[in-house]
């Protein structure tokens, strides 16, 4: 049981996310279905919260002393993200933020994705949508990988 919370709080952690709690499932052989939906299920919590919450939150700490720096590095990560999904997207802006948050790539994710919606003034239930569905895919592709590293990992480890 505390493998599973393990898996669900490493999905909720910015830019590990799931390309961490999937990983860390399989090598420590926990069933893949429940852990699947476990790390899908803990990256999404946040995304709500970062849409509605987080520019408000950022942009009112971007000048205080010792978070300013900080806030002010997630503020520009979250506009070039989103000037990045515009350029790229055009007027299939969803899909495009879907694939964003879907491919496992650094800096991508549900965080990000979901970050960058809120700065583009996307349609909330739109965004958290796609940015599920870019988490099931993330997660699919993740789980394909490491079983094939950890089965290789195995195989040859006999």
């Amino acid at each position: 049981m505390m493998k599973y919370f393990i898996v669900f709080l490493i999905s909720m952690v910015p830019l590990i996310e799931l390309r961490g709690a999937i990983p860390y499932a399989v090598g420590f052989n926990l069933p893949m279905v429940p852990s699947y939906i476990v790390a899908v299920v803990g990256n999404m919590l946040p995304v709500p919260f970062i849409f509605l919450f987080a520019r408000k939150v950022l942009e009112w700490g971007k000048d205080k002393k010792i978070i300013g720096g900080f806030f002010t590095w997630c503020l520009e990560k979250g506009e070039k993200g989103g000037a990045k999904l515009q350029a790229k997207s055009g007027r299939g802006v969803y899909i495009a933020l879907m694939l964003f948050v879907g491919i496992p790539l650094p800096g991508t994710g549900a965080w990000t994705g979901t970050l960058a919606a809120s700065f583009l003034n996307l349609d909330f239930r739109k965004s958290v949508l796609y940015v599920m569905c870019g988490v099931i895919l993330a997660g699919i592709i993740m789980l394909t990988a490491s079983l094939g590293v950890f089965g290789a990992i195995r195989m040859f480890g006999q």
